[in-house]
Parts: C-alpha cells; structure tokens; sequence
C-alpha cells in the first residue's frame, strides 16, 4: 500500500510538471510546492531533468514540422544563400542568440539558485511577478512576424528565459511576455518561446546524464520515476496543444490572475 501511494504521488508530481511546463505558471515552482504538500523531499536533480526531458519530447513531437522545415532552409541557405530560406537561417541564429543568457546562468549559477531560492517565500513573490508580467501584456497585439525579428529581440527574450531560472517565475511567461512587449505577434511570441526552449533542455537533458547515473535512489525509485515520465510527456503535450488555443484567443489574464492567487496564498500560508 505505501508503494501504491508513492507511485501516485509520483504520478501527480509528473502531471504537475507536464501540465504547468507549457503554461505561463512556473512549473519548477509547482514542482517545489507539490513536493511540499506531498510530504516529498526528492533530493538531487534526477527526477526534475527526467520529467524535463519528458516535456522536451512533447515539445519536439508538436514543433516537429517548425524543426524540419528551419533544418532544411537553414541548410539550404548556407549552401545555396537562396534568399527565400534566409529567414528560417536567420531564426536559427536568433534562437541560438536567446540560448546564450540562460546557458551561462545556468552553468555558472545554477547550484546557488538550487541551494538558496527554492524557499516558499521566493516561490510566492516570484509567482505574484510572473502574474504582473503577464497582466501587462495581457492586452497587447503585436505585429511581428518571424521574418521581423530582430538580434535586439533575440538578446531581450534570451535573458527573459534567464531570469526563468528562478523558481516561480514562468520561463514560458518569461519568454512570452518579453517577445510581446518587443511587439511580435502572439504566434511568433508562442513559437520563438518554445523553439528556444528545446536547446536549453537539450542541454540540461545530456548535462544531468551523470546526475542520473549516479543518483543512488535511481534504482530504487526507477518504478515512480517512469510513471512520472509518462505522466509529464502526455500532460505536457495536451497542455501545450491547450495553451497554443488559448495564445490564439488572447486570454492570458488569467493565467495572471491564477499566479496572483497562488503566489498571495503561498506567502500568506506556507
């Protein structure tokens, strides 16, 4: 029986990460309050570059035409410079531009920010930042496609995504807004977002390798770890297809509100 309700709460925990990962709503913060209120103190970095990578799969599988169509046309303009698939080259570059902020971070900062913001205080003040964030675009229509783009755009949203590091606040959010307030469309906004995101997850997935091989719980959780993988890469890919909808109709102000209301309540009470 307590197998049983660990594999559940493994379960919820992966549903958790899958489900706020594409959403503006910090799911490393939802992961970090979710082990609180499950009684779970789930030490090391195993679990969250699994569920992670789980989330990278769904992302991959929704993008997979975006992928191949920059692959193609980036290949083809540094072979040929046909003009019609410099765009898709310099989009390449842009991403790998927003990349670079989030990557240095992390490498040169990430164990300071897992040892010393992952408190429940930093969780709610960085929720309640993410929900200002987005109420402030909430309105906004931009019109920049992803031909208008800009270095200036790519350096911005790059940065965006590494103050995302920090629990609470949302990368997705991040990204998003930052893209927004530069005045891309909110198409663009969602693409660049989550294109950007598949780098840096790559990179923390083959990082945390090691991690995972040397966990000495690996073994012993390797049952509640895979259901949480699962979990995470089904959520994770009807949460995104759910919130690309909900990109399309412009109703952001509630993920704000959701923020404002977790992120008061987490202060107040945890």
């Amino acid at each position: 029986m307590e197998q049983f309700y660990l594999l559940l709460k493994y379960l919820f925990l992966g549903l958790f990460q899958g489900i706020t990962e594409p959403i503006p709503v910090s799911s490393s913060g939802h992961i970090v309050l979710a082990q609180h209120l499950f009684g779970l103190n789930i030490e090391g970095l195993s679990f969250e570059i699994l569920v992670n990578t789980a989330s990278l799969i769904a992302v991959l599988i929704i993008y997979r035409e975006d992928i191949l169509r920059l692959i193609v046309n980036g290949l083809k303009f540094l072979k040929t410079k046909d003009q019609d698939a410099k765009s898709d080259f310099q989009f390449i570059i842009y991403l790998i531009i927003g990349t670079i902020p989030a990557g240095i971070i992390g490498v040169l900062f990430g164990d300071v920010i897992e040892a010393n913001l992952k408190s429940l205080k930093v969780l709610g003040f960085a929720l309640i930042a993410t929900g200002i964030a987005l109420w402030i675009i909430r309105n906004l229509r931009g019109r920049k496609n992803d031909a208008a783009l800009s270095v200036k755009d790519a350096i911005i949203i790059g940065l965006a995504q590494a103050v995302a590091l920090i629990p609470g606040i949302s990368r997705s959010g991040a990204t998003i807004v930052a893209a927004m307030l530069r005045g891309t469309k909110q198409e663009t906004a969602l693409r660049f977002s989550f294109l950007l995101y598949i780098p840096v997850s790559l990179g923390v997935t083959v990082l945390g390798i090691s991690d995972i091989l040397n966990d000495p719980n690996f073994s012993e959780l390797l049952l509640p770890y895979t259901v949480a993988f699962f979990a995470s890469l089904i959520a994770s890919y009807f949460s995104l297809k759910w919130f690309m909808g909900i990109m399309a109709r412009g109703n952001l102000k509630y993920f704000a509100f959701y923020c404002f209301i977790v992120g008061v309540l987490v202060v107040i009470f945890l």
